[in-house]
């Protein structure tokens, strides 16, 4: 569970604010935190994880008060699309008895050979993002992969649990695999990415497709996906997991809007949670990233291990010192851009993209 890893451009460069707007000068006194804490960290993102963790200590927790703020905060990071790269928003049919889905769809081309094509899940812990804020993200991935991209609208929880949420995203795999033709798709090349909770929402719908058998899916590239509910409520994680941008409380916020219960406990729905699949047999092969002090390492490491188990081909990529979010920190840092090399280079052999000469 290894990969060669070359130094490339990050993929996606100029994208931290969008996903880490505590990145920023928060406008409130920088709180103080344990410097030694920064041993834990690798040593090139330590100056981010410096200004991270300063900025974290004003922000109230996560929670129903301070959901709607935090919705507007993020929408204020997005990144500008490239302007040179196509994107538009489209209309989807919705689930069974639910309205229509809007989807992001880049670098959509008719005309030449099909290319393959990435089905994306934003994250956003299921309460926050949206698909509009990853453009500029997917946009830098097909410029590399030559592929199309679409990028589901899901609702978000609580507004949604996670039955709206999975059959939004599965609507959304079933309209690119049905407009193959049209957005210049070859649907035997379907890849799953989502980050976070979108590698969560990613997994969810691979087991969906597996287990409906309607729509081939090549590949699921989850980048340090929220696969577990007990993660955090009823386990516990080592003091100096999981400190940074993404946090235990934070998680079980997310989880209990998602689930519409409390989790961690004994009695929950396995079909909203990927970790308490007990079947996952017959999956597409799967890339998983994740840093040795993210809130979701245990998870996802046990996620790789049991997708393995399972007779499942998994690439897991483990970094040392890595946090929650480190793939989009700005700047030529080496860890980061190995990182995204391993990540690009999965998609490329997943979606059978030849290598790059």
């Amino acid at each position: 569970m290894t990969a060669t890893m070359d130094r490339r451009r990050l993929l996606g460069g100029g994208l931290a604010l969008a996903a880490s707007p505590w990145l920023l000068p928060h406008p409130l006194r920088a709180a103080a935190f344990d410097e030694g804490y920064l041993r834990h960290v690798d040593p090139e993102l330590r100056p981010a994880a410096r200004a991270i963790m300063q900025s974290m200590g004003n922000l109230p927790p996560l929670s129903h008060e301070t959901l709607m703020a935090e919705r507007k905060g993020m929408e204020r990071f997005s990144a500008p699309p490239l302007p040179d790269v196509p994107w538009q928003v489209r209309r989807a049919p919705g689930p069974r008895d639910n309205p229509d889905l809007e989807v992001v769809v880049v670098n959509a081309r008719a005309a030449g050979p099909a290319r393959p094509a990435i089905l994306h899940t934003h994250g956003g812990g299921f309460v926050v993002g949206t698909a509009q804020s990853s453009v500029r993200q997917l946009q830098a991935l097909c410029q590399m992969l030559d592929c199309v991209a679409v990028s589901v609208e899901y609702r978000l929880a609580p507004e949604t649990t996670w039955r709206g949420s999975v059959e939004d995203n599965y609507a959304g795999l079933k309209w690119l695999h049905a407009n193959a033709a049209e957005l210049g798709v070859d649907p035997a090349r379907i890849a799953l990415l989502g980050e976070s909770a979108g590698g969560g929402h990613a997994a969810l719908l691979a087991i969906a497709a597996r287990d409906r058998g309607e729509v081939p899916v090549a590949f699921q590239c989850l980048v340090y996906p929220m696969l577990d509910d007990r993660t955090g409520s009823s386990r516990a994680v080592p003091d100096h997991v999981g400190r940074i941008i993404w946090n235990a409380q934070r998680n079980r916020f997310g989880w209990e809007s998602f689930l519409g219960l409390p989790p961690g406990r004994r009695r929950v729905p396995a079909a909203a949670v990927p970790a308490r699949n007990p079947d996952l047999a017959g999956l597409p092969p799967a890339f998983i990233g994740v840093g040795t002090i993210d809130l979701f390492f245990d998870e996802d490491v046990d996620y790789a291990q049991r997708l393995n188990n399972a007779g499942v081909p998994i690439e897991l990529i483990v970094v040392p010192g890595g946090f929650h979010g480190f793939d989009n920190i700005p700047g030529a840092i080496g860890v980061t851009q190995r990182f995204n090399a391993a990540k690009l280079a999965a998609l490329r052999k997943g979606m059978g993209i030849p290598a790059a000469g």
